[in-house]
């Protein structure tokens, strides 16, 4: 097993205090966005094992049945098919979608064969695969999360009192549920930028003024209100009046799947995905938005935001069930003076201590011991038997068994 030393990533919508404070370390003043763990060759965790920090991406090339296991190579192949991510947001993240795995393998073979190069501002696909994601709150936290019903997306629109809104609330109460989504989106995304950034000012004016009042909107509207202060004229806010308004509770979690439009808004979650860059914007960031491409990545479904908790099995493991392979969630409270957990090591794992102290011990061969502070991580191969103790709260990140 390994002590992690991880990179922490500035993005302007990062908090300036939540991860230092996680970590026990002083703000440097700058945004502190997210922690990375993992082996994405973007950022990968740092190991020592004795000769020096080497990249864990290195360290599992050079054996990766060794480090990884023969059924996650052959599952997945030569590389860690996860990360794990501290996210602390400050201000809201773009409103994006992700491709599914077939629609990956096409965008980026396409963009291969035309010679775009891999880092260029319009490049749609960095890689090959899908990116579902996990998103599970420490402290409260707020996002969007599929679109709503086209009704109600048509009443909370229709109460803002915004003319030019008015022809989308007739177009969401008069066409198919999936017809009206796409016609209102696309509207959105494709108009002036200058003529719509007006309609936008109204929307957030009305938004800000019926957040103040009561009703069951009325959390909604202020978070709309909100992304419009961040992103004044933006036609993604808008956008995001189309999406459901999630407010997650500490343990509480997200699943986003392929073509789900989303946002995180506010708060500091633990966030795993499959190991994939692949990101369509619908709006809320200067980045890159091709509209023809997202519109033929999103998913035009309703959907209720299904808010996961964790359930608990016999050894006292809290999952968070999910329907993909490439990563597994779950956690540990573990409490003062309970005994060691043996955890499973069939498969690869990383290990975050998320509050208090955590204690991994070997239980074969040496009996080497490693002891984590919040906000302290370790990786842990395949095969190599370990138990845990505390008092604190454990994330365990792996691969679907």
């Amino acid at each position: 097993m390994d002590r992690l030393v991880n990179t922490v990533r500035p993005y302007a919508w990062g908090s300036a205090t939540a991860i230092p404070e996680l970590l026990g370390t002083e703000p440097t003043g700058e945004p502190q966005a997210e922690l990375w763990m993992g082996a994405h060759p973007g950022a990968p965790s740092r190991v020592d094992r004795g000769e020096g920090p080497a990249a864990l991406s290195d360290v599992i090339a050079a054996d990766p049945e060794g480090e990884l296991g023969p059924d996650a190579v052959g599952h997945f192949g030569p590389r860690l098919p996860f990360l794990l991510k501290v996210l602390a947001a400050a201000s809201p993240l773009s409103l994006q979608v992700h491709p599914d795995l077939a629609q990956a393998e096409a965008g980026f073979a396409d963009e291969e064969a035309r010679g775009v190069p891999v880092d260029a501002a319009d490049r749609n696909y960095k890689d090959a695969n899908h990116k579902p994601e996990l998103i599970c709150a420490l402290t409260p936290f707020d996002g969007l999360c599929g679109f709503r019903d086209a009704d109600e997306a048509a009443g909370l629109l229709a109460a803002l009192e915004v003319d030019p809104i008015k022809p989308y609330v007739d177009i969401l109460h008069a066409h198919p549920e999936s017809h009206a989504l796409r016609e209102v989106l696309t509207a959105v995304l494709t108009a002036d930028r200058e003529a719509i950034a007006d309609t936008v000012h109204q929307a957030a004016a009305a938004a800000e003024r019926l957040g103040a009042q009561d009703g069951p909107h009325a959390p909604a509207y202020r978070a709309y209100a909100s992304i419009a202060r961040h992103y004044p004229g933006d036609p993604g806010v808008i956008a995001a009046m189309l999406l459901n308004y999630v407010q997650l509770q500490p343990g509480e979690a997200l699943y986003l799947g392929a073509g789900v439009p989303h946002a995180y808004l506010d708060g500091l979650g633990v966030e795993i995905m499959a190991n994939s860059d692949n990101v369509l914007r619908c709006g809320l960031t200067p980045k890159h938005i091709d509209v023809p491409e997202l519109l033929r990545i999103v998913r035009f479904e309703s959907e209720a935001p299904g808010v996961l908790r964790p359930e608990a099995d016999s050894s006292g493991e809290e999952v968070y069930t999910t329907p993909i392979d490439e990563f597994r969630l779950s956690r540990y409270v573990l409490a003062e003076g309970a005994g060691p957990r043996p955890l499973p090591s069939r498969t690869p794992q990383i290990l975050l201590c998320a509050s208090g102290t955590a204690v991994l011990r070997g239980t074969g061969g040496d009996g080497a011991e490693l002891r984590l502070a919040q906000g302290e991580s370790a990786f842990v191969p395949a095969g190599e038997a370990v138990a845990l103790s505390g008092p604190g709260t454990v994330f365990r990140a792996t691969v679907a068994a």
